[in-house]
């Protein structure tokens, strides 16, 4: 009879074999070297994000500005290049009208391009931003083109020169004032009232002549 020290209600040794639970895996420790790097993958993604937006403000600040032509500039171009057109009517009087209505919807933000000739010259009765004669000159003018490019109307040159004129004193009696003195802008309006055949730059030749002879 072999003796054990097992107490009597104990269980058997089977019984605790039984009872062992199996071999967990190993646990991961982790290791400082990856926290580093880590780290460091996190520097670089920032220094490369401070380094791009830098680099777009300095690619924004060092590009060209590209300067805004006034309206009243634009429009003066406009109406010397449809000259070109001034023999064929139809084609020039659709190129001038077009730039004095875009010009006055520029200048003044009037919806000139939208509207009926009727819609805009009825429109024009309540604003002060054109005075009466202009009102007038310019219901004439868009009148006389609306005769060209829907009546079929077949103006000679001289006309389509006098309907030319209009258009351009229209754009120089509206212009902003830009700080000319009194003598320049009289100089100004000879040159753009001279006759034609007469260059501007003759015109201006022979006022600085005139006005040096005059000084001695």
């Amino acid at each position: 009879m072999t003796a054990t020290n097992l107490p009597p209600n104990s269980p058997g040794p089977a019984a605790l074999t039984n009872q062992l639970r199996g071999i967990k895996p190993p646990v991961q420790i982790p290791s400082g070297w990856a926290w580093a790097m880590w780290v460091l993958g996190g520097l670089v993604l920032l220094a490369a994000l401070v380094w791009g937006w830098s680099y777009w403000r300095k690619r924004r600040a060092t590009a060209p500005v590209v300067p805004v032509i006034p309206a009243h500039i634009r429009a003066k171009q406009r109406l010397r290049e449809a000259l070109a057109l001034i023999g064929e009517p139809k084609r020039f009087c659709i190129s001038v009208s077009d730039t004095v209505r875009w010009y006055l919807e520029e200048r003044f933000d009037f919806r000139a391009p939208e509207r009926t000739t009727e819609e805009f010259l009825h429109e024009l009765k309540s604003t002060n931003l054109l005075s009466p004669d202009q009102k007038q000159s310019l219901g004439e003018f868009l009148n006389r083109c609306d005769l060209v490019k829907f009546a079929r109307y077949e103006p000679r040159e001289p006309e389509l020169h006098d309907l030319h004129d209009s258009a351009m004193r229209l754009v120089e009696e509206t212009e902003p004032d830009i700080g000319l003195s009194a003598e320049d802008k009289q100089q100004a309006g000879s040159i753009t009232g001279a006759p034609r055949g007469n260059s501007p730059e003759t015109v201006d030749s022979s006022s600085i002549a005139t006005r040096h002879s005059s000084a001695a």
